[in-house]
């Protein structure tokens, strides 16, 4: 058998596993958008027996074995191919080991976990969830346990599960340089800058008119209609089902209109992503193999270096003030753009400003490493939550639901995503740079001309994500590998002139 026989065999199998992964991806997204709460249980139990079915398939001797002899020998396989065989056989080798039992005691447990996580979040209570986190970082443990190769500690495999070749060490020298710019910068402008207007940011706004000011956004950012679902859930986020079928979440505050607007643009980033990349890689089953902060490269591209930019804001105002009913007619632009960007410690990660936002991760990123590596229990996790809250922004935390129990990622056998927010961050405003030696990018966003922006992307970033490392990718785009400066550079030109610091 040639090997193009076996990689179309290969493909055949490949075509059903993708199909159980998108019934099970849609029970799930059916979960968090739109299940009721007795429900909630069930379609977890759902996802647990979709997910048994699929360990079979992929634990399958044929399947192994054809992934296993295409990864020693590609020779005839097209450079997509052999791509989308080195994804596979990751993969198969971080799996191989785990029973078919334990991946079912793992998918359920993330299941239940979620439900859990609704609850405590709910009751403001830690406790109702201490269980579930206590077992899911159990069954991490485990997973990471089983594997032939290990990394030097369980949450540098996690840190390299989400970002090839990235570690602790790696992370900590990032977090490290962010810290020693960031703080100071934060502290001065709470210290001196000037005072920035912001009554106006509570004003009512109908949920209604929020909803239309989404669908506007996201049309401005170049997504195609015809293959996008907006909803609303707890915690937003974007999956999708191929290219064609790209859903995005949300959240309405109708005294907060400024989350949905940035919520949006941060999901329609990862939705412009999903429906971009080549349709060779979806035809070769070698899509969404790039790397979480690759991904939040693009969300948090939208949602700040385009969304809170002065040339953006004063494109979108006029359509602010259309869709709310005039609710804003008496805010000029500049005082739109200097509100939605002021920095100020804060409680929540995802009301967080651009500045103060990576401490926010640098929170969550020490408490991982600690509790996945065993270095604390999970019943220190509420009190060290609360303690590095006043450490690092000098707010005191009121309850849990504002505190360790805000984000939804605990919920999930998902350590070490995190820290792809806060590199995405880094990255962003390296590509942003590379961006604009091509063609003045303020002034395009300025005339709405987003779409160059999207197809600028579509071309050197969507293109090659998932075909590359995160390294390589960045080092194809930006000619250097990735340099923080870039980043707090940004910081603190905008903030410094913002609040008029000397």
């Amino acid at each position: 058998m040639t090997n193009q026989e076996k990689w179309k065999k290969l493909s055949a199998l490949l075509d059903e596993i993708e199909a159980y992964g998108r019934c099970l991806g849609k029970v799930s997204f059916d979960m968090e958008c739109c299940a009721p709460e007795e429900g909630i249980e069930k379609a977890g139990e759902d996802m647990a027996i979709l997910g048994k079915r699929l360990h079979t398939m992929t634990h399958s001797k044929t399947y192994q074995k054809l992934v296993v002899e295409l990864h020693e020998d590609s020779e005839g396989l097209t450079p997509v191919q052999k791509k989308s065989v080195e994804h596979l056989y990751d993969d198969y080798a971080k799996e191989k080991n785990i029973s078919a039992k334990l991946a079912y005691e793992m998918d359920l447990a993330s299941s239940k976990a979620y439900g859990a996580w609704l609850k405590a979040k709910k009751a403001s209570d830690f406790s109702l969830f201490r269980d579930s986190l206590a077992d899911l970082i159990r069954y991490q443990r485990i997973a990471v346990g089983l594997r032939d190769e290990k990394k030097a500690t369980v949450y540098d495999t996690c840190l390299d599960d989400m970002e090839k070749g990235g570690g602790i060490a790696q992370l900590d020298a990032f977090f490290a340089a962010l810290k020693a710019r960031i703080v100071p910068l934060l502290a001065r402008i709470v210290k001196e800058g000037k005072p920035i207007r912001e009554d106006f940011m509570s004003r009512p706004v109908p949920v209604p008119a929020q909803e239309a000011m989404s669908r506007w956004l996201l049309r401005q950012e170049g997504l195609r209609e015809s293959a996008l679902v907006l909803m609303t859930t707890e915690h937003p986020f974007t999956t999708n089902f191929g290219n064609h079928d790209v859903r995005v979440t949300t959240h309405y505050h109708e005294d907060s209109f400024i989350s949905n607007v940035f919520t949006t643009l941060h999901e329609g980033g990862h939705a412009l992503f999903m429906q971009n990349e080549p349709q060779e890689l979806y035809d070769q089953h070698c899509s969404d193999n790039m790397s979480n902060a690759m991904h939040e490269t693009i969300s948090r591209f939208y949602e700040n270096l385009i969304g809170r930019s002065e040339a953006f804001l004063a494109f979108a105002a006029p359509k602010l003030r259309e869709l709310s009913g005039g609710v804003f007619d008496d805010i000029s632009d500049r005082e739109l753009y200097e509100a939605v960007n002021i920095a100020r410690p804060s409680l929540i990660r995802t009301e967080a400003d651009e500045l103060s936002y990576c401490l926010h991760i640098l929170i969550r990123y020490e408490l991982e490493k600690a509790f996945v590596n065993g270095e604390i229990t999970v019943d220190e996790i509420p009190a060290l939550w609360n303690a590095k809250y006043k450490e690092y922004l000098g707010v005191e935390v009121p309850d849990d639901a504002r505190g360790c129990l805000q984000d939804v990622h605990w919920s999930s056998v998902y350590f070490g995503y995190f820290p792809s927010y806060a590199l995405g961050n880094a990255y962003g405003v390296q590509i942003l740079r590379a961006m604009e030696k091509d063609f003045d990018v303020s002034a395009a966003v300025r005339e709405g001309e987003l779409l160059r922006v999207r197809d600028w992307l579509t071309e050197k970033v969507f293109s090659i994500a998932s075909l590359t490392t995160p390294d390589e990718w960045i080092r194809a785009i930006t000619g250097e590998s990735l340099n923080p400066g870039y980043y707090l550079n940004y910081l603190e030109d905008k903030f410094t002139r913002l609040y008029g610091l000397k």
